[in-house]
């Protein structure tokens, strides 16, 4: 007899390697051991969700000097295990592929941490070499602006053309310790240098696909293939605006900014302003009736345009959450990774190919990391 989808959805290793709620604990101070209707995610929904593993992201944003970054960073990892120390029932910080897939056996989830933005790391491989130690298993070497690191995919000019010299060194050297290098927000020349500077698969941990979405942070069909072909693979992102062309306008953007304004109003004041939340809602509803989300269908679109590419090997989930404003519609929160299920299901895929999308694919490519590090 065929396993329920359900049966299916527990039974794999789910994960999803882009999450920004680690900015929720530190500017909205959200208590992550609470179920909460606010933000996208917290370990109740993750238990919801049979989510098993999340990467959380310890994002810097680019405006920041650098030692501002770093100091940042820092905060941002020890609120975060903070966060987790208190919930020791319901999630533990894991260290390794082997290591999450023990906190599954034992009921609860897993978290990591991803860097998103390589600024923290300055220019000194000392910094890069401390926050493995934290526990930082990859990095997304920039973010929307060029870095010491590499050319981003967001401004018109390049400036290395790629990785710059430090940037090459810092690749060589997450090879070393076994650090997943993220080439989500890289430019197309960064991306193509990662490829050849890098010894161990690299992973796209929140991007979609360009021949859907023309958004440069998007990848090409031959990105993808070469990404493949090294043993990498891509995470498909959740944001409409990667997923849709509709999305991607200036007045959707516009939007997307005076909501996320709103948004952080609303929490600075308590959630207890009368303008800031009269404000709040106002953009929440403008968000909703003029930009209504693309259903998770399409997102599972994208998912398969990669299969149809270069195969089920290369090809898993990033969703972004709590770093996008409004996520499908079907996909509101963490505890709706089933329908991701459900929808591969009907859609003829078996169940070991679903086990791939769902988690399996990244933890091979992730291993390979691991295990090169081993060698070196």
């Amino acid at each position: 007899m065929a396993k329920s989808v359900h049966q299916l959805h527990m039974e794999a290793m789910v994960v999803d390697t882009h999450c920004d709620t680690p900015l929720r604990i530190d500017e909205e101070h959200a208590d992550l051991g609470k179920r909460s209707d606010e933000g996208h995610n917290d370990f109740i929904r993750m238990k919801e969700g049979g989510l098993d593993l999340s990467f959380y992201a310890i994002f810097t944003r680019t405006r920041l000097t650098p030692d501002q970054a770093t100091v940042q960073a820092v905060r941002l990892i020890g609120e975060t295990k903070d966060m987790i120390a208190a919930n020791r029932d319901k999630v533990e910080l894991a260290y390794s592929v082997r290591h999450a897939r023990e906190i599954k056996k034992s009921g609860r989830g897993a978290i990591m941490l991803g860097m998103e933005n390589g600024a923290p790391i300055q220019n000194d491989i000392a910094l890069l070499n401390e926050f493995y130690r934290m526990g930082v298993r990859y990095v997304t070497l920039c973010h929307s602006a060029h870095n010491q690191l590499c050319d981003s995919c967001a401004p018109k000019e390049a400036k290395w053309h790629g990785l710059s010299p430090f940037g090459k060194k810092v690749v060589e050297q997450m090879n070393r310790l076994g650090m997943i290098v993220d080439v989500s927000h890289l430019s197309d020349e960064s991306f193509y240098d990662c490829l050849k500077y890098s010894k161990a698969p690299i992973v796209a941990t929140h991007s979609c696909c360009r021949a859907m979405c023309k958004h440069p942070r998007n990848m090409t069909d031959k990105m993808i293939k070469d990404l493949a072909k090294a043993g990498g693979v891509i995470q498909i992102n959740f944001y409409p605006a990667f997923l849709s062309d509709a999305y991607g306008t200036d007045a959707y953007f516009d939007a997307a900014d005076r909501y996320d304004a709103a948004m952080k109003a609303y929490w600075r004041s308590g959630k207890k302003g009368k303008k800031e939340i009269a404000e709040f809602k106002r953009m929440t509803q403008y968000i909703k009736k003029n930009f209504p989300s693309p259903s998770y269908k399409l997102l599972v679109d994208h998912i398969e345009h990669v299969i149809n590419l270069v195969g089920i090997d290369y090809v898993g989930l990033g969703s972004d959450y709590d770093g996008i404003e409004m996520p499908p519609i079907g996909m509101e929160d963490v505890s709706k990774f089933e329908v991701i299920t459900k929808e591969l299901r009907h859609r003829g895929y078996s169940d070991d190919e679903i086990k791939k999308v769902l988690g399996e694919n990244f933890l091979r490519a992730f291993s390979q990391v691991e295990d090169l590090a081993m060698t070196i």
